[in-house]
């Protein structure tokens, strides 16, 4: 009885660093994934805050760098209650180090314009950082995704 009660205690203890610690990937995956969640909410306070005090925006929609929260709040102040939303698709993330991870991929937007939904295919890299214990997006360009050549 002993020993399948010890075989399951090693197995757990084996698994357990796995478990208990993500690394920097996993991390800066869920920040893009709050990001979306945030986004399909039409929250721009939310969206707001998952960016550093320092970080810079080139959005889809706009023509300016948007620099600090102040700026990228206001960046995504006309999503309130709009209804629009994304979709992550094809993505990679690549970490520089512990601490610094790039996020480049695709993403499509469906924006509701007159009640009816628009698809609006986009782009995206992102720096996301550790700043202490909490992994914050340090730069974000977005634009829109090209149609195929023929």
């Amino acid at each position: 009885m002993r020993r399948p009660l010890l075989g399951i205690v090693i197995i757990l203890l084996t698994l357990a660093p796995r478990l208990a610690a993500a690394g920097p990937v996993d991390e800066a995956t869920a920040v893009i994934y709050r990001w979306v969640i945030d986004f399909d909410a039409n929250d721009a306070a939310a969206l707001a805050q998952l960016y550093a005090p320092d970080a810079a925006l080139l959005g889809t929609s706009s023509a300016l760098l948007a620099e600090g929260t102040d700026a990228i709040r206001k960046y995504f102040s006309d999503l309130t209650s709009t209804g629009d939303t994304v979709a992550i698709g094809k993505y990679r993330m690549v970490a520089l180090s512990d601490t610094i991870v790039v996020a480049t991929g695709f993403y499509d937007f469906t924006l509701i314009r007159n009640g009816d939904p628009v698809p609006e295919p986009a782009r995206f890299t992102m720096v996301i950082a550790k700043r202490g214990d909490v992994w914050l997006i340090v730069s974000h360009h977005s634009s829109q995704r090209p149609k195929p050549s023929s």
